[in-house]
């Protein structure tokens, strides 16, 4: 890609989402399109989780893409360059907790696909799971089902999250009983998951559950999630969206906030 007349840019991707561009004729690049993104692929997942969303995006387009796409993908190697002696800056507190960052986009790609392709009111998951305070597992993906409202794009996001958080949470202990902890910190390690929709955020918190018709249909997804909250001691908490940093990975962010999350979260 090169960096000779390159023009570095302050964010990984544009704040609109990138879609198939099905108008626009598929090209080949002066790079290979597959290789890069699989390096991209490699990076994001050890230590860039401000790239991820960009990175997703583009991978979607591996096996077609146009000029807009490797636009897109040049984005995120200026943005790179800029950055380029960045990484995760790890600043782990005293306390061991696990806390995870849920949030989702609501059929983020409409008015940018076309109305008749389904991909278009596809929703975004984003998460992130911190130990003491540092990122550890990190994910973006469309959801394969289509969410009917906010609320239920945002429950089926904590329902996904809680797929990775309870083998972590599992893991953390064995690995404290393997290395000796006290019994009662391997047991009662505080767990949180963090949403900021707060439709979302009551219905998880329910004391008893009210399936309603118009409801129902995620009724599978609700009950696999409360019934993990409980046994496994973990907490589902209101937390401000700007403080939201699962927010950097289900959309394109303008600069400012952009930055403030990535500072949250990776510490610069």
């Amino acid at each position: 890609m090169g960096v000779v007349g390159a023009n570095p840019k302050a964010t990984p991707a544009e704040t609109e989402a990138l879609p198939a561009d099905k108008q626009g004729n598929p090209t080949e690049a002066s790079f290979n399109y597959a290789s890069i993104v699989g390096m991209l692929q490699y990076l994001q997942g050890h230590t860039r989780p401000d790239i991820t969303f960009a990175v997703s995006q583009c991978s979607s387009y591996i096996h077609r893409h146009t000029n807009m796409h490797i636009t897109a993908l040049k984005r995120i190697g200026r943005y790179l360059l800029q950055t380029s002696e960045k990484g995760i800056i790890l600043q782990p507190t005293p306390e061991t907790s696990i806390n995870c960052y849920v949030d989702a986009d609501f059929a983020g790609l409409w008015n940018q696909e076309d109305h008749n392709d389904e991909n278009c009111i596809k929703s975004r998951t984003g998460y992130v799971i911190c130990m003491s305070n540092c990122p550890v597992i990190w994910i973006t993906r469309l959801q394969e089902g289509i969410a009917l409202s906010t609320m239920e794009a945002e429950y089926v996001a904590l329902s996904m999250a809680m797929r990775d958080l309870l083998p972590f949470k599992r893991l953390i202990q064995s690995i404290f009983i393997g290395v000796g902890i006290d019994k009662d910190q391997q047991f009662n390690i505080r767990c949180n998951a963090f949403e900021d929709n707060s439709g979302a955020l009551a219905l998880a918190k329910l004391e008893l559950p009210r399936m309603t018709p118009r409801s129902k249909h995620y009724a599978v997804k609700y009950h696999w999630f409360r019934s993990c909250l409980k046994p496994e001691n973990i907490q589902v908490l209101k937390i401000e969206s700007k403080q939201q940093l699962a927010d950097i990975f289900t959309k394109g962010l303008a600069k400012s906030p952009f930055e403030y999350i990535r500072e949250l979260l990776m510490g610069w």
